[in-house]
């Protein structure tokens, strides 16, 4: 009996032994990071695969710097369908804590999921105007992923040549007058045309170029767009203006002219003067000529008489979204991983050296921009020269199918502008009032 007690006594002393030093061990660790159990996990929702490899790497950087957050990352596009995926991934009940969204469209069909992020440190350093398109009674539900872009992208060297001072055109008639001017002496500059336009592509017709002349309708608000039920081309006549003056100086037939043939068969081969595009055509040219691509490009501004005529249309095209429906912490981290991206000097320096991204925020150093195409966007952004994206407010498909399309029609000579614009606002109405 005795020697059962020793027995007994020796297993009570081992296992308060045990627990004080399993105890000890668990209060060392909290002070370097937390137990797996207290892990804040981040699954993030993607769909912009040319910086898949790059997030993983930030996403692992930023986890090494906050030992209590685990994140995940899922990347979805390159073709297919992300918005059918996120629906579906919502859906399945797996809801990411944070996701991609557009526009005033997916603010009001993922209304309910969208965390209020105007406190966010993001949110105050966004460049003025870079949150309306995910701004709702106040709310800012949506941080934007970076800007892009887009006006006449001409070649420095043959502008040069041909004696033309690039800030010598301020509007309309000076950008004339040099288009005469490297018409007039294409055949000394080695080149086919001015222009190279590609009306084939229904979207830099009747999504960008239109937007330049039909965003001053809605003072290049995106909402106010989304939120009109008709549309007035109160600058119709000068949206005609420059879509004529790109089509007589341009290789023919300008409805047979796609985008490859445009950027890398014409411009990157400097049979052509000037295209307009935007900065995502960087890769494009650098693929084809990297001197050209890196020290013989920049942007002229789209002239718009009577609105702005020293500006670019520059826009987000998609924004981060901290899902409301999670758990408070992981709502609170979410968003402090979006701020440390794009405020931090740490997430700075990645969102310009590997992400390659324009910057849609204030505080960044436009000198460490290497891409010239880039760096031209953002300086036009910080100067305020921009003219607002407002193609994602209009009625679906709205801008290809229909005014795209309709703009193919004029240059066929199939309709008369008159025609396809009246065709065009009744389309927007019918639109509306479905």
């Amino acid at each position: 009996m005795k020697r059962k007690k020793i027995v007994l006594g020796l297993i009570s002393i081992f296992f308060l032994v045990s627990v004080v030093l399993a105890g000890c061990s668990s209060s060392g660790d909290s002070g370097d990071k937390k137990a797996d159990g207290d892990k804040v996990t981040l699954d993030i929702f993607q769909f912009k695969v040319e910086f898949k490899d790059q997030f993983e790497d930030v996403a692992k950087q930023y986890e090494e710097a906050n030992p209590g957050v685990k994140i995940n990352i899922q990347t979805v596009g390159g073709g297919e369908d992300y918005g059918a995926a996120l629906r579906s991934k919502f859906a399945s009940g797996d809801e990411p804590a944070i996701f991609n969204i557009g526009g005033p469209t997916d603010v009001i069909d993922w209304e309910d999921n969208l965390a209020d992020l105007t406190k966010t440190k993001s949110a105050e350093a966004a460049l003025e105007g870079t949150l309306d398109g995910v701004t709702k009674d106040g709310k800012v539900l949506g941080l934007p992923f970076n800007q892009e872009g887009y006006g006449l992208i001409y070649n420095t060297e043959i502008f040069e040549k041909a004696g033309i001072n690039p800030e010598d055109i301020k509007d309309m008639a000076s950008l004339e007058a040099a288009v005469d001017t490297l018409d007039k002496k294409k055949g000394d500059l080695g080149l086919d045309a001015v222009f190279a336009l590609p009306g084939k592509e229904t979207w830099v017709t009747g999504q960008h170029l239109a937007n330049a002349f039909i965003a001053p309708e809605f003072e290049g608000n995106v909402t106010k767009a989304f939120e009109s039920k008709t549309i007035g081309f109160e600058y119709s006549d000068a949206m005609k203006a420059f879509l004529d003056l790109q089509n007589k100086y341009s290789v023919q037939p300008t409805v047979s002219l796609d985008y490859s043939q445009q950027v890398e068969e014409l411009f990157s081969t400097g049979k052509v003067a000037m295209i307009q595009q935007g900065n995502w055509v960087y890769g494009s040219i650098a693929g084809i000529d990297e001197e050209l691509a890196n020290n013989k490009v920049d942007f002229l501004p789209i002239p718009v008489p009577g609105y702005k005529e020293d500006s670019i249309p520059v826009g987000v095209p998609m924004y981060w979204a901290v899902n409301s429906q999670k758990d408070e912490k992981v709502v609170e981290e979410a968003s402090k991983f979006l701020d440390w991206l794009y405020t931090s000097d740490e997430g700075k320096e990645v969102v310009i050296n590997d992400f390659k991204f324009v910057p849609a925020y204030e505080g960044y150093d436009a000198s460490k921009i290497t891409d010239p195409l880039s760096k031209s966007i953002y300086e036009y952004s910080e100067a305020g020269k921009t003219i607002g994206w407002t193609f994602s407010g209009y009625p679906l498909n709205w801008a290809q199918n229909v005014l795209g399309a309709n703009m193919q029609k004029y240059l066929l000579d199939e309709a008369s502008w008159e025609e396809i614009i009246e065709e065009s606002k009744a389309a927007w109405e019918e639109s509306r009032a479905e």
